[in-house]
């Protein structure tokens, strides 16, 4: 048998857009001929993927997976092409276990992860299982990406509206197995969810947005005529009103109007007995930024 060596499997799955052990198997079977190789992928329905490859998947699901811990957890966009695929078990039992992966084999990014053995079946990378998913489904199935937290406090996560928008949450505190707590990381994800937050505090504002509003304000307040004098006045009260707009403990608590988040923060920590902090948050929406 003529020897298979890694760049012949990676001629393969470049043409054939297969997963690396389904081109090896097929490369093994065919004694090396690439053709026949080819014709192999094809009849056992393994190079379907090729011809799906080109096309635009905006549709999908943000899976979650927080650890039983409670301190890993995982939200990941995976998309397909459309929201009727989208609804079914299959694929999102697929994105679910990519999810769990993530949150077990720590990879540092979507390309690493394509390269990684399945946590549940070493015998397949996260690839083959796109590549497997991809001719099982029957649409272009890919991973877009994902974020993942690891701490010594709390992770909290929410998906919204089964699978439009996924929210990911770390706390820091030392209050340990506290239901206040947990309740209150769960709050802040649904706060996220419909509040669309830029950032968590002040500082973390983005510098370049920030100057752009600070400008929209002055040009108003000149063009209505307003003085000089007091144009900067006017424009340092439209910031205070901006980063209770996009500052996530600033804002107004979407379940209770006479409370901002960082007041129910405090309130929790007080009853807990232990600081707690917003340290970090993400937020997917499927789709967004994905021209269709």
């Amino acid at each position: 048998m003529a020897a298979i060596t890694s760049a012949m499997v990676k001629e393969l799955r470049e043409r054939t857009a297969a997963g690396m052990m389904d081109c090896k198997k097929a490369l093994m079977a065919t004694d090396g001929d690439m053709e026949k190789a080819i014709e192999w992928l094809r009849e056992k329905g393994l190079a379907q993927a090729a011809k799906k490859a080109s096309r635009i998947a905006a549709e999908g699901v943000v899976a979650q997976y927080v650890a039983p811990c409670g301190c890993t957890g995982v939200i990941v966009e995976v998309n397909c092409e459309t929201d009727f695929v989208a609804k079914t078990d299959n694929f999102k039992d697929f994105a679910n276990n990519v999810a769990k992966h993530i949150a077990k084999a720590n990879p540092a990014s979507v390309e690493e992860m394509l390269e990684q053995k399945f946590v549940d079946d070493e015998t397949k990378t996260i690839e083959d299982m796109i590549s497997d998913a991809t001719v099982a489904i029957g649409e272009k199935i890919s991973i877009r990406r994902f974020a993942r937290y690891e701490t010594t406090g709390l992770v909290s996560s929410y998906i919204h509206m089964g699978g439009k928008v996924g929210v990911l949450v770390e706390v820091a505190t030392e209050a340990g197995d506290n239901e206040a707590v947990k309740e209150l990381a769960h709050d802040i994800c649904l706060q996220i969810a419909a509040a669309k937050p830029e950032a968590v505090r002040r500082e973390e504002v983005n510098s370049e947005n920030l100057e752009k509003e600070k400008e929209i304000y002055r040009v108003k307040a000149l063009e209505s005529g307003k003085p000089e004098k007091i144009v900067e006045k006017i424009v340092e009260g439209q910031v205070e009103k901006y980063y209770k707009e996009v500052c996530l403990l600033e804002q107004v608590f979407v379940k209770d109007g006479d409370k901002t988040i960082k007041g129910l923060v405090a309130e929790v920590a007080k009853a807990a007995g232990a600081p707690i902090d917003v340290v970090r948050y993400a937020r997917f929406e499927r789709g967004e930024g994905i021209e269709k």
